[in-house]
């Protein structure tokens, strides 16, 4: 039985997009996606649709990982955001980890992807159902 995934994905790379996707295929996600690679174009696909989560690529040319973490952040805080990248190190990881990231995977170890993307989709409903039993609990 598939899983399915509503999947933001903010990737400039169309090989590297379908490699992610491909893999999510494979890890028994049948996933719903769409790929942009600016700010705009992330934004308004924040107010389009609702998304189970975000893979940002940290490095684009016009557009970073942390820009695409703030824009998240002001639009939805509990959509979570997984940072992928082929080539920065631990001090970025962590950079990217205290911006707001859920998990930072490189792209040539992305067996981590499809585990991170359902712990990421768990611990966030949990968040979401705590934020409406506070809204309740203050009526």
């Amino acid at each position: 039985m598939t899983k399915p995934l509503r999947l933001l994905l903010a990737e400039d790379s169309e090989a590297d997009a379908e490699l992610l996707l491909r893999h999510l295929r494979r890890h028994g996600y049948s996933v719903t996606s769409e790929r942009v690679f600016t700010g705009p174009a992330l934004s308004a696909a924040l107010d389009r649709q609702t998304w189970d989560i975000v893979v940002s690529d940290y490095v684009m040319p016009d557009f970073s990982g942390l820009d695409a973490l703030r824009i998240i952040q002001k639009k939805d805080p509990d959509l979570p955001c997984i940072i992928t990248s082929g080539r920065v190190g631990e001090d970025t990881a962590v950079a990217a980890m205290r911006a707001g990231a859920c998990d930072y995977i490189m792209k040539d170890n992305l067996r981590r992807l499809g585990p991170a993307i359902e712990r990421e989709m768990q611990e966030a409903a949990g968040r979401r159902e705590k934020r409406r039993a506070r809204r309740s609990s203050n009526w």
